[in-house]
């Protein structure tokens, strides 16, 4: 699945910084077949983009998951030219202080069919204890 649209880019603020990504499934013996997602990222801002768009990823891949009744495998994330803004510097300091927290659990409350069936009222966020968040501006 591509994002690379040459022809939008005078519509869009920038080109896409998250380019491509590919599903694929495995077939764990005695299990049900597991579905995983490579994304490739050309240009990664490891402030704030990144952390949105493996969320991002991992989301759509438990969603298509859940629509073709397959276990969610990995995601995989492959970065192209991955940086840091300078204005981002001090709140990064101050993240990587942080001692890491157990990861929540997403849970889907009901059966979907269709990947255009999903509502928000159907995503339950469990065990999610966050720390405060960190302010950094969007870089353009």
């Amino acid at each position: 699945m591509s994002a690379w649209n040459p022809p939008a880019f005078k519509e869009m603020a920038l080109p896409p910084c998250h380019v491509f990504c590919q599903f694929y499934v495995n077939f764990p013996k005695d299990k049900k077949p597991e579905l995983s997602c490579i994304m490739y990222q050309r240009s990664c801002d490891m402030g704030l983009g990144v952390p949105f768009n493996i969320a991002s990823y991992a989301l759509l891949t438990r969603m298509i998951a859940e629509v073709v009744d397959m276990n969610p495998g990995d995601f995989i994330h492959t970065m192209g030219d991955s940086h840091v803004y300078c204005d981002h510097v001090d709140a990064l300091k101050e993240q990587i202080t942080r001692v890491p927290r157990s990861f929540p659990k997403l849970k889907i409350n009901r059966k979907i069919n269709s990947i255009d069936g999903f509502q928000y009222e159907d995503f339950e966020i469990v065990d999610y204890n966050p720390y405060a968040p960190i302010k950094m501006k969007m870089s353009v």
